[in-house]
């Protein structure tokens, strides 16, 4: 749809009206919050505390009122200071944050700009002067030079530029330029040139910060709706993490910026530079508030800096934060219990009147469960567990019985030592003395070993040798000290 160029005309006006700067100037109460704002925020005082900001507002209200001076034209807002002050939250005057555990009210950046268009407009009349329009010639120059790509006209440049400067040097030193002090006229208009710049500076720095707030807003709830990979996220946030002053376009011009400006030195030299203009005697001249305010330059320029160093910080902070600890689970269930307390208090609105109250929930509900062993002093089972039942019988090989390359038959091997004739007995003997098809492998020997051990046995002097049969067939010669050890007459008895 394409609308007429007045219509057009008008719509941006509306839509440059909604801003909050004309909506501050243009309010009903415009003059107030001018007033107020200006009062309670100054260079040296860039963030207040809140509860001191509740407090000098309403003071201010009960002064404005006690002296009389609110009429139809010029009024005033109900409230308390508190109520007030939540309210310019609101519609984007001020932004709240916490600094070291403290909460604080700092300008946005529409109050800031809407403050420096009441300064300039409460001033006097803006002047076509001689130091503003070489301000904008200079510009314009500078911005020639800086599109020119024309390696020699660039060079071309350069050398004309020397060579004026060496004859200006040459006419200096044979003393054909007599010295001509500018007069004071026209250096204190080149202050207020240099004062009206300045007044920008602030905006533009508090611009800065908000837009890497925005941005880290907008990060954080596209990492709560997780709707892509979780290493995907990992990787795309983190990054834009460490580099969050490029991910916006005030970031961007203002890292050129901080270039210029973020040099400790660099602030340094402009407060000796600002200190040397101040002891010139032409700043009689000036109002006491222009000589605060280009007093105050330096400072507010290292304050604007600060403010968005430090939003960058707290912004790569929050993501990396949010990012080590994001539990899209736990996300969820917060969601799902927010939207069920929004929908409980919509349903509960339109039926409950001015004095109804909610009665809170003080404890949780208890949960229904059987009933609980009471007692854990006997940690003996209350049964004895069923006896092992001996599936020998029921095994089923498909090629061999591969019980045969498993561990000592115990059994067999307690009736064998048992029917021996007598009570000692010599365990390579004994082992020498099975069936070549009976107990033989090499596991029954130490399982011979063992039952001699279990009952009493002696080691020799000499060494015994015997050879054990595997089940498929193969030999091995083991050697050991001599052992006898007594039979089982006891164990035979029992069996």
């Amino acid at each position: 749809m394409t609308h007429s160029p007045a219509e057009a005309a008008y719509l941006r006006a509306v839509a440059a009206f909604k801003n909050p700067t004309l909506d501050l100037l243009h309010g009903r109460y415009a003059p107030f919050v001018v007033a107020v704002l200006t009062r309670m925020f100054s260079a040296e005082r860039a963030s207040v505390p809140v509860a001191d900001a509740h407090v000098e507002v309403g003071a201010f209200v009960e002064e404005i009122r006690a002296a009389g001076v609110a009429t139809e034209d010029r009024q005033i807002p109900a409230g308390s200071g508190r109520e007030i002050c939540r309210y310019w939250v609101r519609v984007g005057w001020l932004v709240p944050h916490i600094h070291e555990g403290i909460e604080l009210y700092r300008l946005s950046a529409q109050a800031v700009g809407a403050l420096e268009v009441a300064g300039r407009a409460g001033g006097g009349r803006a002047k076509v002067s001689r130091s503003r329009v070489r301000t904008l010639l200079e510009s314009v120059e500078q911005l020639t030079q800086s599109a020119e790509t024309d390696p020699g006209k660039r060079l071309a440049r350069l050398r004309a530029e020397r060579d004026e400067i060496d004859a200006e040097i040459a006419r200096l030193e044979r003393d054909e330029v007599p010295f001509e002090p500018i007069d004071d006229d026209q250096l204190l208009e080149d202050t207020e040139n240099i004062l009206h710049l300045s007044r920008e500076l602030p905006a533009d720095f508090v611009r800065v910060a908000e837009s890497i707030n925005a941005m880290q807003r907008d990060v954080i709830a596209e990492l709560r709706r997780d709707e892509r990979p979780a290493g995907e996220v990992l990787r795309e946030y983190l990054q834009r993490g460490e580099h969050v002053m490029d991910a916006t376009p005030e970031g961007r011009a203002f890292s050129g910026a901080l270039k210029l400006i973020g040099d400790p030195e660099h602030i340094d030299h402009l407060t000796d530079q600002l200190q040397g203009i101040l002891a010139q005697p032409f700043t009689r001249l000036m109002s006491a508030e222009q000589r605060g305010d280009l007093r105050a330059i330096a400072k507010r320029v290292e304050q604007g800096v600060q403010e968005v160093l430090n939003a960058q910080r707290r912004a790569s902070h929050v993501i990396t934060t949010q990012v080590r600890t994001h539990d899209p689970i736990r996300d969820r269930e917060v969601d799902d219990l927010l939207r069920g307390v929004m929908a409980g208090l919509q349903s509960w609105m339109p039926e409950s009147k001015a004095g109804d109250r909610v009665e809170p929930l003080r404890s949780l509900p208890t949960g229904g469960i059987g009933h609980l062993r009471q007692s854990l002093n006997d940690l003996r089972p209350p049964n004895p567990p069923a006896p092992l039942r001996d599936a020998a019988a029921d095994a089923e090989f498909v090629d061999a019985d591969t019980r045969a390359w498993g561990g000592p038959n115990y059994g067999d091997l307690e009736k064998y030592l048992a029917g021996l004739d007598s009570e000692r007995f010599d365990l390579a003997t004994a082992f020498e003395g099975i069936a070549a098809d009976g107990a033989r492998r090499p596991a029954d020997l130490l399982g011979l070993l063992e039952l001699a051990h279990r009952n009493g046995s002696l080691e020799g002097d000499t060494v015994s040798v015997v050879e054990a049969i595997r089940p498929d067939g193969t030999s091995r010669r083991f050697a050991f000290a001599a052992v006898t050890a007594r039979t089982l007459k006891e164990d035979a008895d029992v069996d």
